[in-house]
C-alpha cells in the first residue's frame, strides 16, 4: 500500500531563524506581502519588528492583523479584499495557528478563485496557494508547516476542516525567541493540542513507521519540557525543545490525519468558540479511552513515552496508564477538568456529535463510532 508525506519543502529550526526567512523572501524576489497576524501581537510590536526587518531587505508589506482566536469566513474574505487591494503577491502569516490558517485560506482562494467553503474537504482545489511563509509564535498546532487549515463558518456554527496539500507553506519558521513571550495558559493549551496531535497520529488507521517515530518522540519531548515552559516561559531551552515536539507532532498528524478527539473539539470550538487547544486537552482522554478497545497496545507505546514503566503491564493495563499520565499532564499544567466548565451544554450534545461524525478527522479514528457513542463520550468529559 502507497503513502504520500507531505511537509513544507524548507523548514527552519532554532534561534535566530527568523532571518534565514527573511534571506529566502529576498532570494525568492518578492515584492510585496500580505501579513496576517492578530492584534495582539500587532499591538506589542511583533509585527513591526518583522516589517521593520522587511523594510531593511526593500520587501513592501501591508499589515492585516484581523485574525481572531478561531478564524472565520469573513476574516479570510477580509483579509483577501486588502491582499487585492495591495496586489501582494505573496503572504505571512506571523503567530499560532489560528493567522496560519487564516493565511492559508486567503492564499487558497487568492489563486483559486470562489470562497473558502469551496475548499471544506480533502484536496478540493486544483491550483497551489500563493506563496506563504509561516512563522510561528506558539508551539502546538503546527499549522505553520501542516496542509490543514480550520476555518469556522459564522453561518452553520460549525468549523471546517480544510486538508489540501495546496495549503502547505513554501517556508515554515520556529524560532524559539518569539515564544518566551507565549502566557503560561496559551503555552499549556498549545502543548496539549501538541499532544493530542501526536497520539491521535500514532492511533490513526494511516499511520506509517515515520508517522509513528515522530510521534512518539513528540511525546517524549512534550512530557519533558511542558511544565518547564508553562512554570518558566524564559526558559530557551524547553521552549526550543517544545517548537521541536510540536513540528514532529505536526509531521505525524499532518500525513497519518487524526481522529475523534480533532472532530469533536472542532465542533466545540464553532458552536461555543472555545479555545482549541485546551478542547483537545479535555476530550483527549476520554476519547483514548474509547480507543482503547482496539488500540490499547499503541497506547501502551504512548505510556512507555510518557515515561512509564510499562514493563511488566498487559496491553490494558498499559492503555490505562497512558490514559492517567495525559490526565496528570494536563493536570499539572493548569487545563480545566471538564466541558461544562466551558460552558458547554448537555442539551447541545446531541447536535456537536452528529457535526463531529460529519468531520473529515474522524475518518482515521481507530474504532468507528456509532452517533450514541459519540454522544456519550461527550458526555463523560463534561
Amino acid at each position: 500500500m502507497s503513502s504520500t508525506f507531505y511537509m513544507p519543502s524548507l523548514n527552519v529550526m532554532g534561534s535566530g531563524s527568523l532571518a534565514e526567512a527573511i534571506n529566502y523572501i529576498k532570494e525568492q524576489g518578492f515584492k510585496k506581502g500580505l501579513i496576517v497576524s492578530d492584534h495582539v501581537l500587532n499591538k506589542i510590536g511583533v509585527v513591526k519588528s518583522f516589517t521593520d526587518l522587511l523594510d531593511q531587505q526593500q520587501i513592501a508589506s501591508i499589515v492585516f492583523d484581523r485574525a481572531q482566536p478561531n478564524p472565520t469566513v469573513s476574516n479570510v474574505n477580509d483579509g483577501l479584499a486588502v491582499l487585492k487591494q495591495h496586489d501582494c503577491d505573496f503572504v505571512v502569516s506571523l503567530g499560532g495557528g489560528s493567522p496560519h490558517d487564516c493565511a492559508k485560506g486567503i492564499a487558497l482562494v487568492a489563486s483559486n478563485g470562489g470562497e473558502i467553503a469551496d475548499y471544506e474537504g480533502v484536496d478540493q482545489s486544483k491550483k497551489p496557494q500563493l506563496p506563504l511563509i509561516a512563522i510561528n509564535t506558539t508551539a502546538g498546532t503546527a499549522s505553520e508547516m501542516t496542509r490543514f487549515a480550520i476555518i469556522t463558518d459564522e453561518e452553520r456554527h460549525v468549523k471546517m476542516a480544510i486538508v489540501d496539500k495546496n495549503t502547505t507553506p513554501v517556508l515554515s519558521v520556529n524560532d524559539p525567541s518569539l515564544m518566551v513571550g507565549m502566557p503560561a495558559t496559551l503555552t499549556a493549551a498549545t502543548g496539549m493540542d501538541a499532544l493530542t496531535h501526536a497520539v491521535e497520529a500514532y492511533v490513526s488507521t494511516a499511520a506509517t513507521p515515520i508517522t509513528d517515530a515522530v510521534a512518539l518522540k513528540a511525546v517524549e519531548l512534550i512530557q519533558a519540557n511542558l511544565p518547564t515552559a508553562v512554570a518558566d516561559g524564559g526558559n530557551i531551552v524547553a521552549r526550543e525543545q517544545m517548537a521541536y515536539a510540536q513540528f514532529m507532532a505536526g509531521m505525524a498528524f499532518n500525513n497519518a490525519s487524526l481522529g475523534y478527539v480533532h472532530a469533536m473539539a472542532h465542533q466545540l470550538g464553532g458552536f461555543y468558540d472555545l479555545p482549541h487547544g485546551v478542547c483537545n486537552a479535555v476530550l483527549l482522554p476520554h476519547v483514548q479511552r474509547y480507543n482503547a478497545q482496539v488500540c490499547s497496545e499503541r497506547l501502551k507505546d504512548i505510556a512507555n513515552s510518557m515515561g512509564v514503566d510499562v514493563t511488566a503491564m498487559t496491553a490494558e493495563q498499559g492503555a490505562n496508564a497512558a490514559i492517567s499520565a495525559i490526565e496528570d499532564l494536563a493536570s499539572q499544567v493548569g487545563i480545566p477538568t471538564g466541558l461544562e466548565i466551558l460552558g458547554v451544554k448537555a442539551s447541545d450534545i446531541s447536535l456537536l456529535a452528529d457535526n463531529a461524525l460529519k468531520d473529515v478527522c474522524s475518518l482515521t479514528n481507530p474504532k468507528q463510532a456509532s452517533h450514541e457513542e459519540i454522544c456519550q463520550i461527550f458526555r463523560s468529559a463534561m
